[in-house]
């Protein structure tokens, strides 16, 4: 996300994205043979360098494998494979460390429609990595926008298929510029009648378009999710998650640490701490 997001609101659009893409497979842009998506993965990952970014959305394929899926608006394909091998191998160190495990990683680029055309691989001798390519220069941004809003006028039901072009939609070929689409599809995801529908595809066009558009669209979509009943419902749950584990830690502190100072870390008041202490 953008720079600007805080780790609250993250955790949100977190939950939003995965009721979004759980369940869900790349068929209906040419991807075949891809395994359904568990479960989306938290993308941030150790900095080695300063300058060095996170892949832009990891998912657990029902195989367990990884799959980093990547935006890109350029076809720099040397410059591009390399940061994605990066990543990789980031990746890979992340779950070794963790689970003691080499898991396969699978990699989808979606490329703008300013990208024609695309390589797939880099090939450095013994080491290489390969993707898989989305060319949206092939989707009619313009006649999908209608396909869906007669759907929805009719008051028809979206398919997972129509909520996932729905939530990409602005990066594909249109006679409209990036930012009016981005706009128009938010516009048109409002008048979705299921309101977890409503947030989860413009979780997603926010994910989409974060390093394409303004901040300032980036905002006021951040501002409209969090006013949603859906997005207070999380934000709550996510809220008394924190709640609960603050409390745990607090527990785990108060064995060999006095209650000031474990309130202290842990956030807490010191009446709740020394409430947790006298129940133990």
């Amino acid at each position: 996300m953008s720079e600007g997001i805080t780790y609250h609101n993250k955790d949100v659009l977190f939950k939003f994205l995965s009721e979004l893409y759980k369940d869900a497979t790349f068929d209906a842009f040419g991807i075949e043979a891809m395994l359904k998506i568990k479960q989306l993965l938290p993308n941030n990952m150790p900095k080695v360098q300063a300058d060095e970014r996170r892949t832009d959305t990891q998912f657990l394929l029902e195989d367990d494998s990884i799959l980093m899926l990547e935006y890109e608006s350029n076809n720099r394909i040397a410059e591009n494979h390399i940061k994605y091998l990066n990543y990789a191998h980031r990746v890979l160190d992340r779950v070794y460390r963790e689970e003691k495990l080499i898991k396969p990683i699978r990699l989808i680029v979606i490329y703008t429609s300013d990208v024609a055309t695309v390589g797939n691989q880099l090939n450095a001798g013994d080491v290489g990595i390969h993707s898989r390519a989305i060319l949206l220069s092939e989707h009619n941004g313009d006649v999908i926008l209608k396909q869906i809003s007669a759907k929805i006028r009719k008051g028809e039901p979206l398919t997972q298929e129509d909520l996932m072009k729905l939530s990409i939609l602005p990066l594909m070929h249109s006679t409209k510029t990036r930012e009016e689409m981005a706009w128009e599809s938010v516009n048109l995801a409002k008048n979705i009648p299921d309101e977890r529908e409503q947030v989860q595809v413009i979780a997603g066009i926010l994910t989409a378009t974060d390093k394409f558009v303004d901040d300032e669209f980036a905002t006021k979509i951040r501002e409209w999710l969090s006013m949603t009943k859906v997005g207070r419902i999380f934000e709550k749950e996510i809220e008394e998650a924190a709640q609960q584990k603050a409390k745990e830690i607090a527990r785990e502190l108060l064995k060999s640490t006095p209650p000031d100072k474990v309130a202290k870390i842990t956030g807490l008041d010191l009446d709740e701490v020394k409430k947790l202490r006298d129940e133990d």
